[in-house]
């Protein structure tokens, strides 16, 4: 992947980046991967830290899975590492979501967002274009808004040994979305902390096989219709 477009904020001359197949200007979807951060931080993003790095493998994951689909992948860096009193990533996920749309025209995007990304995700998730969000241990506090996933389809997956985001807040969480999201599911990963280590393939394939159903209209099978029948899912 390559460094295909630039957004600078003017204020603090801080810069988002994505990163991503610019040549799939005719994708059917698109992916939008967002990375974790912190509560609190104005500090730059870096290439090499440990929540942008940690979004490498899966969205490698989704090009090899996707190159003879349509599927274009993308990869956003935020400006700062944290979400701070502003929400700055909102900001971020908005305008990378509009240079989605600028570049793939009426293509649906799936956002996937881990941790702090996982949140942003979820808030930008009445932007135009955007069919559905992948909330992968996501940092979700009381009092997060659900309106503005109105005719959404929304998967939460979360690992029942994370110590840093709370499972049992992403599944209430979860709950209280299905009053307006079009379809909201949530898959506990027994033995899964934060960092999406443990059992690898099998978040990777959850997320390829909820991009490819929300995107592309691929029949879910597996854990994921499990959860989608169900509503909540443990595997």
């Amino acid at each position: 992947m390559r460094a295909s477009a630039v957004h600078l904020d003017n204020v603090s001359g801080r810069q988002a980046i994505l990163t991503g197949d610019g040549e799939q200007a005719k994708a059917k979807a698109v992916a939008l991967m967002l990375h974790g951060g912190k509560e609190e931080s104005l500090a730059p993003v870096a290439e090499r830290q440990v929540a942008v790095m940690r979004m490498g493998p899966l969205a490698s994951h989704l090009i090899r899975a996707g190159a003879g689909d349509g599927l274009a992948v993308w990869r956003l860096r935020f400006r700062y590492r944290g979400w701070n009193d502003a929400a700055h990533p909102i900001e971020d996920v908005e305008w990378a979501v509009r240079q989605m749309r600028i570049r793939h025209g009426d293509a649906p995007i799936v956002i996937v967002g881990h941790s702090m990304g996982g949140r942003a995700a979820l808030r930008a998730a009445g932007e135009n274009g955007v069919a559905a969000v992948l909330g992968l241990a996501p940092w979700l506090p009381d009092g997060e808004p659900t309106e503005q996933l109105a005719g959404r389809r929304i998967l939460v997956v979360h690992g029942s040994r994370d110590r840093i985001t709370a499972a049992q807040r992403s599944r209430e969480f979860v709950r209280e979305a299905r009053s307006s999201a079009q379809e909201a599911a949530y898959i506990g990963l027994r033995h899964c902390g934060h960092a999406m280590m443990r059992r690898m393939r099998l978040w990777h394939r959850l997320t390829e096989d909820f991009v490819f159903y929300a995107g592309l209209g691929r029949e879910p099978s597996g854990p994921l219709a499990d959860a989608l029948s169900a509503g909540d899912w443990v595997v």
